[in-house]
């Protein structure tokens, strides 16, 4: 049976509180799992640790720390902190994100991104084991690294995000969970033949893997509203976060709306590129729409073969009461 998760909007609420109350009212509601992301704004790690000092039944995760901005070894430390501090379970995801976060932002060189992120991941795992980390790779060497506490147990997971074909495989080759967005049906029948390919080269079962697919989501009774919303936030993110997405979105067929949503974007004109995402690229990669339309998307989209969880997720825009609209619309059924 497909999970129901929620991704939060932690960096654009006007407090963390709201944040929180979020999380609080997926748990309520029955949601399996609360996803944190890292951008700018507020740090995924507060907020988590913070989120676990008051949930019941819902699991807690990051959804994605990138591989750059913290070692390794702080990253497992980090992991093992909480787990121990999240009463249901903790879910380490993590990734290289890219060079306009990386370089622009952290004011670091996006060097060898999937080499980064498997050491990290094998680092992680062994530090949150509780292992002596011996470890000489091509990017990182540690010698002697142990937690000084009792190791988490069980360990937390450690789930990949990737949109490219080498990135999707190597969260099939060495992740325990593969994050996937902006995709459609068949475009996820093939990134699923990556996951595969990895989960093959390391001789490991289907299950071993848990696919988590982050949807874009807008549940009103003003349906133009609601799609104009969820749009402008694939707009955004085609046109102004670098190329991966645009790249990811010519790999699934749409190769000149995506050129022609950039192009927009970057000249200015940010309502032709929002116009271009409200044909049928839209009703393929998001969900938006009353109520009634939404809930039908959404199990459209649970129901792709080799999907886990679907992770609720809002656009760039959307008010607090927007937001709860959506949570409320889209919450597990029996």
């Amino acid at each position: 049976m497909t999970e129901y998760h929620l991704h939060t909007p932690v960096a654009s609420l006007p407090s963390i509180e709201d944040t929180l109350s979020l999380i609080d009212r997926a748990d309520a509601l029955g949601y399996d799992r609360a996803w944190v992301p890292e951008t700018w704004g507020r740090d995924a790690v507060s907020t988590l640790a913070a989120a676990s000092t008051r949930i019941e039944s819902i699991g807690l995760g990051s959804s994605i720390l990138n591989v750059y901005s913290r070692s390794p070894a702080v990253l497992g430390q980090t992991a093992a902190t909480l787990a121990e501090l999240t009463p249901t379970s903790f879910r380490l995801g993590i990734g290289p994100s890219g060079p306009a976060v990386i370089e622009h932002w952290h004011g670091l060189e996006y060097d060898r991104p999937l080499r980064r992120t498997r050491e990290t991941a094998e680092i992680v795992r062994s530090i949150c084991n509780g292992s002596v980390v011996d470890f000489d790779g091509d990017i990182f060497e540690l010698q002697g690294f142990r937690l000084r506490c009792d190791p988490p147990s069980p360990p937390p997971a450690v789930d990949l995000a990737g949109l490219g074909p080498k990135s999707i495989e190597l969260a099939g080759f060495i992740g325990d969970g593969w994050h996937a967005m902006l995709t459609t049906r068949e475009g996820f029948s093939e990134q699923l033949n990556h996951l595969t390919r990895g989960m093959d080269k390391a001789d490991r079962d289907r299950d071993a893997v848990e696919v988590t697919l982050g949807l874009t989501c807008c549940a009103l009774e003003d349906a133009d509203r609601a799609r104009s919303l969820t749009a402008g936030h694939i707009a955004f993110y085609t046109g102004a976060m670098g190329t991966f997405y645009g790249r990811s979105l010519a790999r699934q067929g749409f190769e000149q709306e995506a050129m022609d949503i950039a192009s927009a974007w970057q000249s200015g004109n940010r309502k032709e590129a929002i116009e271009i995402v409200e044909t049928e690229l839209l009703d393929e990669l998001a969900v938006a729409g009353t109520p009634a339309e939404t809930v039908e998307q959404l199990e459209s989209f649970a129901e792709f073969d080799g999907v886990d969880a679907v992770a609720v997720s809002f656009p760039r825009g959307a008010s607090m009461e927007e937001i709860e609209s959506t949570i409320d619309t889209l919450a597990p059924r029996d």
